[in-house]
């Protein structure tokens, strides 16, 4: 399996024979191994030095790890979707993945956003996903699980370091182009959940049309860095107050104070975005009155409208 070579590289070139005698195969079996791996997205590089991954490929030997989270952490080339390799390596029978356990993966076949869309994994881009366990340090009862999109938000825009936050959890450039989104999925078990994963995609070096990369903003950023300060921030976030990530958040805010378009199960909801409730919600002041809203995906209606998302 070309899977056996993957944990042993890094961006320094390492001969075959080298290789090899770690794994137990010869050179020409590292060899096979290495192009299987290109196949599957990773990327690979082989020269007459070795075989080493790209600088700054978000691979576990690259990524620096501080805190709790991403210190078991898997990448591959190509998953179905990192929210579902996550989800069932946190039920494998005889290695379940920990608190804090990150997929990482080079592509995906069937990512997916919110509201079931297609999560684009386009060359370029960070996509991953983290998993939650309770008595972790993070609250997963079901009054703070509506707290979690837009903590993940605020850890993000701070990572990022650019662009402001579109409720609940889109990243958009100051251009009103999306950079990065998320996606929270628990897994309820009465009052609390029993684990959640969040999914994060951020486009860092390239991006789908109308569509920004943080390139644009910020030049020499890698993957593997960015990966590092955005676990580093999620690990202060997660456990932030519920006051502080409303502040932090609102402070982030391309949203509030702005006229809106709001598609929620309900149907469309128009007006101004007003505030955020105790719990998150987005309030609209609308002709009717104000509205509080729970779920939905939000229109920015003016200079920050925005082009087609990712």
């Amino acid at each position: 399996m070309p899977t056996r070579l993957l944990p042993l590289l890094t961006d320094a070139p390492q001969s075959g024979d080298v290789l090899g005698a770690r794994l137990g195969v010869n050179r020409v079996t590292v060899n096979t191994l290495a192009r299987q791996l290109q196949q599957d997205g990773v990327p690979v590089h082989i020269t007459r030095a070795g075989y080493a991954l790209s600088p700054g490929t978000p691979a576990p030997a690259l990524v620096p790890v501080t805190g709790s989270l991403g210190r078991a952490l898997r990448y591959v080339g190509t998953v179905g979707s990192t929210q579902d390799a996550l989800r069932a390596w946190a039920d494998d029978p005889t290695e379940a993945a920990p608190h804090g356990a990150v997929m990482v993966a080079e592509r995906q076949t069937a990512g997916r956003g919110r509201r079931g869309r297609s999560w684009d994994t386009t060359g370029g881009t960070l996509v991953f996903s983290v998993l939650l366990r309770p008595d972790s340090g993070v609250s997963l009862t079901l009054a703070d699980l509506s707290l979690l999109p837009l903590a993940a938000g605020v850890a993000v825009q701070a990572a990022c370091g650019v662009g402001g936050l579109k409720w609940p959890n889109d990243l958009l450039a100051p251009d009103g182009r999306k950079l990065a989104g998320m996606l929270v999925e628990a897994d309820i078990r009465g009052e609390e959940a029993r684990r959640v994963i969040i999914g994060i995609g951020v486009n860092v070096t390239h991006a789908p049309p109308g569509a920004a990369h943080l390139g644009e903003y910020h030049q020499g950023l890698t993957r593997a860095a960015l990966l590092g300060t955005v676990l580093d921030a999620l690990e202060h976030w997660l456990t932030a107050s519920g006051p502080d990530v409303l502040a932090a958040w609102t402070a982030a805010s391309v949203t509030l104070g702005r006229p809106v378009r709001v598609h929620t199960p309900q149907g469309i909801v128009e007006g101004m975005a007003a505030r955020l409730d105790g719990h998150g919600s987005l309030i609209v002041d609308t002709t009717g009155g104000p509205r509080t809203i729970s779920a939905g995906d939000v229109d920015l209606i003016g200079t920050l409208a925005g082009g087609p998302s990712p």
